[in-house]
């Protein structure tokens, strides 16, 4: 049996994005539920668009799926962790750079959720953006990290982020033999 590579070319900027994402995302809900005391303060305007609000998220994106049980909470937090172990052994292989960029982020900004869930049993939620009486979903941190990393992925798999030559990918790096 073949163990899986667990390092790769670009596994340490996907692991220093990953630690700098989850440090954010932490430091920023710990510094609102305790520091600013968001819970006691209600919704406080930030810009004009943008309120910081404590939202309790049980669910996952957008709020779906939410679980108030025990049995609920289990489940999301297997699912968080098989997914930071699937994009952990996916980002000790991968040779882009914009590849590795965008699994570091979704690992950190997973993490941060996958913390709070077993801390608080709920994900923190505390950026609401609105237009008028458009409300957007209230988000985190590791949200948008996550979002980066799947907006990352979409670009490199349709080739917008490729300076890679044809020979390049066929593993000349550009150098004639001769």
């Amino acid at each position: 049996m073949k163990l899986p590579q667990l390092i790769g070319p670009n596994t340490g900027i996907g692991l220093l994005l990953a630690v700098v994402t989850l440090v954010l995302d932490q430091a920023s809900k710990l510094w609102l539920l305790y520091g600013f005391q968001l819970e006691f303060r209600g919704q406080v305007s930030v810009l004009p668009f943008v309120d910081f609000v404590l939202v309790w998220n049980g669910g996952i994106s957008y709020g779906l799926f939410q679980q108030d049980g025990a049995a609920g909470r289990a489940i999301l937090i297997l699912i968080a962790v098989g997914a930071c172990g699937f994009f952990l052994l996916w980002l000790a292989r991968e040779h882009s750079r914009l590849n590795a960029i965008a699994l570091g982020l979704m690992i950190g900004g997973a993490l941060g959720n996958l913390i709070d869930r077993v801390a608080y049993g709920a994900v923190v939620d505390f950026v609401l953006v609105h237009f008028n009486s458009f409300r957007w979903y209230v988000f985190n941190v590791a949200d948008v990290a996550i979002v980066v990393g799947v907006a990352l992925l979409i670009y490199g798999a349709l080739g917008w982020g490729s300076r890679q030559t044809s020979e390049d990918a066929a593993g000349h790096n550009g150098m004639r033999e001769g």
